[in-house]
Order: C-alpha cells, then sequence, then structure tokens
C-alpha cells in the first residue's frame, strides 16, 4: 500500500458535509482542514500499481459538494 495525498475543493458551506462522506465511506486514513482554494487535505491507501485517477473517480468525485479534487504528493515508505 502507498499513501497518497488529495487536495479537496468544497462546495461553500459544504466542507463538513464532504468530510463526514469521505469519512463514513472509509475513504481517507487521515484528514486535515487547509485554507486556501482547497478546503480538505485526505490521506488514502491504494495498492501499488492501482491507478490513482481511476480511484479518485469511482470513489471521491461523486461525493456531493466535491467540486475538484487534485492529487498533489505520493510516495513509497521505506
Amino acid at each position: 500500500m502507498k499513501p497518497v495525498f488529495l487536495q479537496i475543493q468544497c462546495s461553500p458551506g459544504k466542507t463538513y458535509d464532504v468530510a463526514k462522506a469521505i469519512y463514513e465511506r472509509e475513504i481517507a486514513s487521515e484528514l486535515y482542514s487547509t485554507s486556501g482554494e482547497f478546503d480538505l487535505l485526505a490521506k488514502i491507501y491504494i495498492q501499488e500499481g492501482d491507478d490513482i485517477g481511476k480511484f479518485i473517480n469511482d470513489n471521491v468525485l461523486n461525493i456531493p459538494h466535491i467540486v475538484r479534487s487534485l492529487t498533489t504528493l505520493t510516495f513509497k515508505a521505506f
């Protein structure tokens, strides 16, 4: 498994609703509130070799009130 960080932009006033949906679906292991253009930073784990774009499309972008999501950083643990 490798960790991937996603920046998530929410509809105005819907950050809490998006965060709650992410936790209910058990998508992220950690979730942080941010400031600026993106509202949340989510730490997720995917299988080595899995397509992060497909994971985002299948699990994240279908959550109501998410405007967009951007992969910010991936790395391998050593």
